[in-house]
């Protein structure tokens, strides 16, 4: 399955002082993937080790000898010397050895010539925990989630419907057929999902209960990781933010809805935790890695199949909302830490909340996300009032639509624009508020 973001890896392979690159996201993302068929498509010699398997690397790595490395590395795959082919140097799971990361440092001032990627599942916690100095200036970030929609409707050989949401523009009228058979698609990915495991099986063989096994065994891969970063009470709290997630998703966190046994410090550090191995996305909401899992852990998998694609929404607009959270936590340039924002009032004439606030253009866009074909716009109203904002964005059901929003607020007028975008373009919401910013 191709990911987008090998044009970004075309880009860092051919920049004049290209640096060692560090994947991150978290586990069954597909970094190792990406990285495979990147090699094999640019017809680079892939030398790749696992740094939690190959434990006897640890030495040359931790005396900051990249001679010494490639040294083993060449013995240790079998391929020949590095420097005689178009070679590709790939350190998978990195955090085996915390220190390869600073000697990626001297791979960069020693060996520029050769290319080298670093990825690691549990990076996070090497980073808040090193007791070396990082090589701050020498190396890159690169940051992946899941796959997106839109990969996910290009493996399933819908070139056409590609084609359509990558050059629609706000003016033109929408295709009918075209947006009911996104829609029909996009429900098929709210229960598979993005982990690229599930995804190609089900586009390979359309049997949701393999897809369900698959996720079920990503999820308990999680589990098992939980003992790497905690244990005794620590780890029973992070359980419960697991459990607590299918119902709580998209809320406001309360720590107290979470766990009334323990101290909310405690709790927050679960999250904290959580959230740094990528299990989590924090926006002062909680949602799930993938759209997917959190179907699964819903107990989706107990229905029959025609009864998962006639289903309404579930959790009434809450699962949809993180599909949308998913795809614009990762919309951004990957090699920026990747973080959203929502907005709350509460308090004075009434509480008002809008899901996420966006930078587009240098400007700041207020976003809903609504699960059926209407809702109320009293949040982005009140908003705008605040904000003095002129230009909004929601999620739906509906095909594309620009309206002006006037209304009365005591005796304040309130008016802005508001474009609606069905929920599977969301991908394209960038490239779509880009133009429009330009006309306010």
């Amino acid at each position: 399955m191709q990911r987008w973001q090998e044009a970004e890896l075309d880009a860092w392979l051919g920049a004049n002082r290209r640096k060692p690159l560090v994947i991150r996201g978290a586990r069954q993302v597909g970094k190792s993937t990406l990285v495979r068929q990147f090699a094999s498509r640019r017809n680079l010699v892939l030398f790749e080790v696992n740094l939690e398997r190959q434990t006897h690397l640890r030495g040359p790595l931790e005396k900051l000898n990249p001679e010494d490395v490639v040294r083993e590395i060449e013995f240790l795959c079998r391929k020949g010397r590095m420097k005689d082919h178009n070679a590709l140097l790939f350190l998978d799971e990195i955090q085996g050895v915390p220190r390869a990361l600073e000697c990626l440092r001297y791979f960069f001032e020693d060996m520029p010539e050769l290319p080298v990627i670093a990825a690691g599942s549990l990076l996070e916690f090497t980073l808040a925990n090193h007791r070396f100095p990082m090589p701050v200036g020498r190396i890159e970030y690169m940051h992946i989630g899941p796959v997106t929609f839109e990969e996910y409707l290009r493996e399933k050989g819908e070139p056409q419907l590609c084609e359509l949401l990558h050059t629609y523009e706000l003016e033109e009228a929408f295709p009918q057929s075209a947006h009911l058979r996104l829609l029909g698609i996009l429900r098929e990915y709210l229960l598979v999902g993005g982990m690229p495991e599930a995804a190609q099986l089900f586009l390979e063989t359309g049997d949701f209960r393999r897809v369900f096994e698959i996720q079920e065994a990503i999820w308990q891969t999680y589990r098992d990781d939980f003992s790497k970063y905690a244990s005794g009470g620590d780890l029973v709290r992070l359980q419960r933010v697991v459990d607590y997630m299918p119902r709580g998703v998209g809320s406001k966190v309360k720590y107290v809805n979470i766990d009334r046994e323990s101290y909310a410090k405690d709790v927050r550090q679960a999250i904290d935790l959580l959230a740094k191995a990528g299990v989590v996305e924090k926006v002062f909401k909680l949602y799930g890695v993938d759209i997917g899992l959190l179907m699964r852990a819903s107990g989706i998998e107990h229905l029959s199949e025609e009864q998962m694609m006639n289903v309404r929404f579930t959790n009434e607009g809450k699962l949809t909302e993180q599909f949308i959270a998913q795809h614009l936590f990762f919309s951004e340039n990957p090699r920026l830490k990747p973080e959203l924002h929502y907005w709350l009032r509460e308090g004075g004439t009434g509480n008002a909340e809008v899901n996420f606030q966006l930078a587009v253009a240098g400007r700041v866009i207020p976003v809903e996300v609504k699960s059926g074909k209407s809702g109320s716009l009293k949040s982005m109203l009140q908003y705008s009032l605040d904000k003095g904002c002129d230009l909004s964005g929601r999620f739906d059901l509906n095909p594309p639509s620009v309206q002006a929003v006037c209304h009365k607020i005591g005796d304040r007028e309130v008016a802005f624009e508001l474009v609606s975008l069905p929920l599977y373009l969301c991908g394209q919401f960038r490239r779509l508020f880009a133009s429009r910013t330009q006309l306010h």
